[in-house]
């Protein structure tokens, strides 16, 4: 699994899924990727910290 922010693999038994109103899943691995795109509405092409695919 990997983190829906950052693109960083995720263990098993790691990181947080959040599900939104319409049944789509998100995974993050760390709080602040969690804070960067759901609360603070980030896109991660634009944050230099995150490997782009």
């Amino acid at each position: 699994m990997e983190c829906s922010f950052c693109n960083k693999k995720i263990r098993k038994g790691k990181g947080k899924t959040i599900v939104d109103k319409s049944g789509k899943s998100f995974f993050y691995c760390s709080s602040k990727c969690e804070k960067n795109h759901q609360k603070l509405g980030r896109d991660p092409k634009h944050i230099k910290w995150v490997k782009q695919k």
